[in-house]
């Protein structure tokens, strides 16, 4: 299709008969705009868009487009309407029905009148696609005939599902066929009014599908009536109503005055004689309370006023001012009623205010006749007690003011609390006291008094107060103690010998449970403890007779830690005692071995480093060995000190002055066609004389061990000439029998430390430190752990572990090297020590 055909020219146009014809001869115009692809096109119109070729075209649309931009619209050509589907006049039906059935009687007539519109040919189907929708729509639907028809030409796939669904045809939707069936019908309105304004407009199939209880009439009634009251005269001037009379009863008054006297906060004289004016109607009214304007509308069976008041009285029997005052006696009348009521009612609740207001006073008076009477019992038995006046031996005894006292606290607890009478112990009881404790001695009858003061503990003793020095606060049995008890203690301490430990011990275990804590560590730390100190001063190991143990080990259960400012002393002077000391003499081990629990595991280990091991080295050395003609005594005085030092000390000891010699000595013999019966059972004593502790040693097995080996290949060798028969076997039998001794016991130990380990469980306590575990370590392979007297290194304090020196920085031990220290781990530390 060419363009000329979309933008043909009306000056090729040729109208004949009413038949509007079209030119298809390409012009110069055509080509040229064919030839140039740049040229400017004119937008298309909104009309355009619609109907396409079937739009209006002015006579402007024949000439070329120009650059003149857009052109002004024509507002001189008449209106396009588009057919809304309206419903047409009865006669324009009736004149298209004839029309219709004219057309069907004969073809050849023309099928409708021409439009008036010169525009009509191009809109003619739409004009009656439209036209027969409107009718359609407009007619309404036929009752649901042929709904859904259309499927009998497909497949009918939405019945099939609405079916499997179980819909059954004829029937509404829904789980109950509640749905409706038949479409909604449309009702046409009669005018051009808002929707309501011509009545109801249900039709027959609304109300049979959806019923309501209230029908029409009482909607009317209803909209009448609300409309009646905006109206003057709603039923006009013929319709008279007779005046409806309300009647309010004494009771029903008093019911709206007390809500009235809710709803207001000023009381019932004020309302009365407050003037209101109510200027809110049509008229200006006068009120006289409050109540009264707030009932104006409150009146019963009032309903809106149906003529005009001039209308129903008549006008020959107005009497305004007659009302007025009827109604004003009518107000004054309900006024005094209502106070009335609200003065009864208040007296009432007066009544009731100071009926329990006196009950309050009457149980509150019985409760304070009760509390005299309490009080009088409790000031008779204070008057009991021994005043100033009082002469010597005439009061109550102790025993009796110990009866007051639990008299008042279990009859009269609440005054015993609240005026504290536990302090009258004070002036009580601490005369009687300390008149029984002037002649008592502690060191010869211990438990003197003891009865008594435990039957005060339990009287005057306050667990809620925990007194911890002596002070205004102090709890009554404390300060009984204190200034009763200690005065006779301190003057007992001050004349003791620390040497007779027995009786002061005596005297301090069976007072210890009576003694509160502050008081037994004033007792121990103040008083005990420096004559300890002085006496330790004085002590002199050499010439004192009375080992020291004998008078300070006994105080341990009792001062425990307190003792450790004692042991730097004692030890000072038991080293000082030990310089001329002789490992023969047994004394020096008698007067050690009570101290070695008590010292800490580190210091008895250095002491013993320090005083005892040189004097046994010194031993051992001048200890010769022969086996022909044996001298036990230096040996033995090295052994007896087996349970003082540890394993790892004296097995150090005896690997460097003993196994040396004797492996010599075992050599030199061997070399010179021995005897090998003799040296089996001399290779056998020597061992005997090692217990199984030092023989579970390693290096002692392997010292022995070495023996063995030395025996087996002088026998194996032939060394030192002739050799006995069966030589060679003994020695191998007894190889043998020492390896299976030394397997069995190892297999011995490891078991027991297995059980040791299970019986222990996770109840062992894990260090807090590094120090400590390095402690721990140290105990378990018998290492020395001190730490060295005025050592550090950049400001570390340094400490022996066994032979190698050592310091802790930051949780990393670091060994002293040949030039620097070099830090190592702590399984490596303690095999460098062994």
């Amino acid at each position: 299709m060419s363009m000329s055909h979309l933008y043909g020219r009306r000056g090729g146009e040729e109208e004949e008969e009413g038949v509007e014809i079209e030119s298809f001869e390409v012009t110069d115009w055509d080509l040229a705009n064919e030839f140039n692809p740049e040229r400017r096109r004119h937008r298309q119109t909104k009309e355009q868009a619609t109907y396409g070729i079937w739009a209006d075209r002015d006579s402007d649309e024949d000439e070329r487009p120009s650059f003149g931009g857009k052109r002004s619209k024509d507002y001189t050509a008449p209106v396009n309407f588009v057919s809304a589907g309206l419903r047409k006049t009865a006669a324009e039906e009736k004149q298209q029905l004839k029309g219709e059935g004219g057309s069907d009687d004969s073809d050849g007539a023309p099928s409708a009148p021409s439009p008036p519109r010169a525009t009509a040919p191009k809109k003619l189907q739409m004009g009656n696609f439209r036209g027969n929708q409107s009718q359609r729509f407009a007619g309404g639907i036929q009752s649901g005939q042929g709904i859904g028809s259309w499927e009998k030409h497909t497949k009918g796939i939405g019945q099939k599902l609405l079916q499997k669904m179980g819909y059954q045809p004829g029937k509404g939707l829904g789980k109950n066929a509640q749905g409706i069936v038949n479409p909604i019908e449309a009702k046409v309105r009669k005018g051009k009014g808002a929707v309501g304004a011509y009545g109801n407009e249900r039709t027959q199939q609304s109300l049979k599908d959806f019923p309501v209880i209230d029908s029409d009439e009482e909607e009317e009634k209803e909209f009448q009536k609300e409309l009646g009251q905006w109206r003057k005269d709603p039923a006009g001037s013929a319709a008279k109503k007779k005046p409806k009379y309300s009647y309010r009863t004494v009771d029903e008054l008093k019911a709206k005055g007390k809500l009235a006297g809710r709803s207001t906060a000023a009381s019932a004289g004020e309302l009365a004689q407050v003037k209101v004016i109510d200027m809110t109607g049509r008229e200006q009214k006068v009120y006289y309370s409050y109540s009264q304007m707030s009932n104006k509308h409150s009146v019963p069976d009032e309903g809106p006023p149906s003529m005009s008041t001039r209308d129903q009285k008549g006008s020959g029997f107005a009497l305004p001012e007659l009302e007025h005052n009827l109604q004003l006696l009518i107000d004054l009348t309900e006024q005094d009623i209502l106070q009335s009521a609200r003065r009864l009612q208040h007296e009432k609740d007066v009544v009731v205010s100071l009926s329990h207001e006196s009950r309050a006073l009457q149980s509150r008076l019985d409760a304070e006749q009760d509390s005299i009477q309490r009080m009088e019992a409790v000031l008779a038995l204070v008057e009991r007690f021994p005043s100033g006046e009082t002469a010597p031996g005439e009061g109550p005894t102790l025993q009796e003011c110990a009866r007051i006292f639990e008299t008042l606290q279990t009859d009269y607890y609440e005054e015993y609390k609240t005026m504290g009478l536990a302090d009258l112990a004070v002036a009580v009881v601490h005369p009687l006291l300390k008149e029984k404790l002037c002649s008592w001695d502690p060191l010869k009858d211990s438990s003197y008094c003891l009865e008594d003061i435990g039957q005060w503990r339990a009287i005057l003793e306050s667990r809620n107060l925990h007194s911890s020095a002596p002070d205004s606060n102090m709890d009554p049995y404390h300060r009984l103690l204190w200034e009763v008890w200690i005065p006779v203690m301190r003057s007992c301490v001050s004349g003791w010998q620390p040497r007779m430990v027995g009786p002061m011990v005596d005297c301090v275990d069976v007072w210890a449970p009576l003694l509160p804590p502050w008081i037994l560590d004033h007792l121990l730390e103040q008083l005990i403890l420096p004559r300890l100190q002085r006496e330790v001063d004085n002590w002199n190991p050499l010439t004192d007779t009375v080992p020291i143990h004998s008078w300070i080990h006994p105080w341990l259960p009792l001062l425990q830690s307190r003792l450790e400012p004692l042991y730097p002393p004692i030890r000072s002077k038991l080293s000082n005692a030990l310089q001329r000391w002789h490992p023969s003499d047994t004394s020096a081990r008698l007067i050690l071995q009570p101290w070695k629990d008590v010292f800490t595991p580190g210091a008895w280990e250095a002491f013993m480093v320090k005083n005892i091991i040189p004097k046994l080295a010194l031993c051992l050395e001048e200890l010769v060995i022969n086996p022909h003609q044996q001298q036990m005594e230096p040996f033995h005085w090295v052994m007896d000190w087996e349970g003082m030092l540890s394993p790892s000390s004296l097995v150090s000891l005896l690997d460097k002055n003993f196994f040396t010699k004797w492996l010599q000595v075992l050599c030199s013999w061997l070399s010179n066609s021995p005897n090998y019966e003799e040296i089996t059972k001399w290779y056998l004593g020597w061992k005997s004389m090692f217990s199984d502790v030092l023989l579970a040693q390693p290096l002692i097995k392997e010292k022995f061990n070495e023996a063995l080996d030395i025996m087996n290949r002088a026998v194996s060798s032939g060394m030192g000439g002739y050799m006995q028969p069966g030589a060679r076997e003994n020695i191998a039998y007894l190889t043998q029998t020492e390896r299976r001794k030394d397997f069995q016991y190892e297999a011995m130990q490891e078991r027991r430390d297995a059980e040791s380990v299970a019986h222990r469980g996770i109840s062992a306590g894990v260090p807090t430190n590094f120090k400590d575990l390095i402690q721990t370590k140290a105990e378990e392979n018998n290492i020395v752990f001190m730490p060295l007297v005025a050592k550090r290194h950049e400001g570390k304090q340094l400490y022996t572990f066994g032979r190698i020196v050592i310091y802790i920085d930051r949780g990393v031990v670091f060994v002293q090297g040949e030039k620097t220290w070099v830090p190592t781990s702590l399984q490596s530390l303690i095999d460098m020590a062994k």
